[in-house]
C-alpha cells in the first residue's frame, strides 16, 4: 500500500471524527435508542464502523452517552481513559467507539466475544448488527463454546438457582423462590435460552451493568437492544461464544489490530498478536511500532498497523488510536 493511499485512509477517519463531533452533540442528551444500525461487510473485509465524538452536557454521565449509542461501560471507559465516567463535565469531547474488527468466527447467527463484551448478530454473511453486553464475572464466567437458541420467552419469570440464592442469603439479601415478570425482574422483558440451559441472553433492570463482567454467567443487554434483537432471532439460531482479546482484520488494503485486555492483564508480544499467515505474506508490511502502541493503549478500537505494499513504499502514519 502506498503512502498516498494510507494517508487518505487515515484522513477519512479523522474527517469522520470531526464531522460527527460537529453534527451530533445534541443527540447524546436524548433518551436511549436501540443500536439497530446494520453494518454492511464488503467481501474480504472484517473492519466495520467509524468512531465519532460528541460533546457532553453538564447533566450527562459517560454511561448516558454510551447507552444512547449502544456502547457499554467498559468500552466507553477504554475509549476515553482521561474522562471521568460519572462527572465528565460540560462541553467535553467524548469518543463513541463505533468501530470494530469482527471476531474470527463464522459469520452466521450470534457471535459473542467475551473479551470485548460485544454480541454480533449476522443477519446475513454481509450484514451485521453489534450490541454491547454484560457477561459473567470472575467465578461465574460465561462459558466459551458453540450453542443454539432453544427457547424464546417474553415477560420471563426468574427462578433463582440454589447457588445464587445462597450467595444472596449470605449477604443478607434473601431472594424469593420466583421473581415475577415486571420492572423488578433481573431478566428484563425478553430472554433467549441457550442449548446450555443454565445460560440466557436477556434484558436487565440494571442497565449500568451492560458492557461489564457483572453477571452470574448470563448475557445482559440494554432493554431497548434486546427488544430490537428478540424478534429477529429464531429458535435454532447458532450462538458462538469466543474469547478473543486480539482481533486482526482488513479494510481494503489497510490492516488493523484491535486490543481488548482485561484490567491488569499483561499483553502478548507484538510478534505474537499478528498471525504469521499475515505478517509473512508477500506484499504485506506490518509496522511493529504501531502494533506495540495498540498493545500499550488497549483502547478497544482498531488501530491501523500495516497494509498491502502494492509495489510502493509503506510509511508509518499518525494514528488516532
Amino acid at each position: 500500500m502506498g503512502e498516498r493511499a494510507l494517508r487518505a485512509a487515515t484522513t477519512s477517519v479523522h474527517r469522520g471524527l470531526l464531522l460527527m463531533s460537529a453534527l451530533l452533540p445534541a443527540l447524546a442528551a436524548q433518551p436511549a435508542a436501540a443500536s439497530t444500525e446494520v453494518f454492511r461487510i464488503s467481501q474480504g473485509d472484517s473492519v466495520i464502523g467509524t468512531p465519532f465524538y460528541v460533546k457532553t452536557s453538564a447533566d450527562q454521565t459517560l454511561l448516558d452517552i454510551g447507552r444512547h449509542f449502544g456502547s457499554g461501560y467498559d468500552e466507553m471507559q477504554q475509549a476515553n481513559p482521561n474522562v471521568d465516567m460519572w462527572v465528565p463535565g460540560d462541553g467535553k469531547d467524548v469518543l463513541v467507539p463505533n468501530f470494530h474488527v469482527l471476531p474470527d468466527a463464522p459469520r452466521e447467527g450470534l457471535v459473542m466475544n467475551l473479551a470485548e463484551k460485544r454480541l454480533y448478530f449476522y443477519r446475513s454473511p454481509t450484514e451485521v448488527e453489534v450490541f454491547s453486553v454484560g457477561v459473567g464475572r470472575d467465578g461465574w464466567e460465561t462459558p466459551v463454546g458453540t450453542y443454539s437458541i432453544v427457547e424464546k420467552i417474553k415477560d420471563p419469570t426468574w427462578t433463582p438457582p440454589p447457588s445464587i440464592r445462597k450467595e444472596h442469603a449470605e449477604k443478607g439479601d434473601p431472594l424469593p423462590d420466583v421473581v415475577p415478570a415486571g420492572p423488578d425482574n433481573p431478566l428484563g422483558a425478553f430472554a433467549m435460552r441457550l442449548s446450555n440451559p443454565s445460560y440466557l441472553i436477556h434484558g436487565t433492570n440494571k442497565p449500568w451493568g451492560v458492557g461489564m463482567p457483572v453477571s452470574h454467567g448470563c448475557t445482559r443487554m440494554y432493554p431497548e437492544d434486546i427488544a430490537a434483537l428478540f424478534p429477529q432471532v429464531e429458535k435454532g439460531t447458532p450462538v458462538r461464544i469466543v474469547d478473543q482479546p486480539y482481533k486482526v482484520g482488513w479494510r481494503g488494503d489497510e490492516l488493523y489490530l484491535e486490543v481488548n485486555l482485561a484490567q491488569g492483564e499483561s499483553p502478548r508480544s507484538a510478534k505474537q498478536v499478528i498471525p504469521a499467515t499475515i505478517a509473512n505474506a508477500n506484499g504485506v508490511v506490518v509496522d511493529w511500532n504501531e502494533v506495540q502502541r495498540a498493545l500499550q493503549n488497549n483502547s478497544g478500537l482498531p488501530r491501523l498497523v500495516g497494509g498491502r505494499e502494492g509495489g510502493k513504499s509503506w510509511h508509518k502514519l499518525d494514528n488516532v488510536f
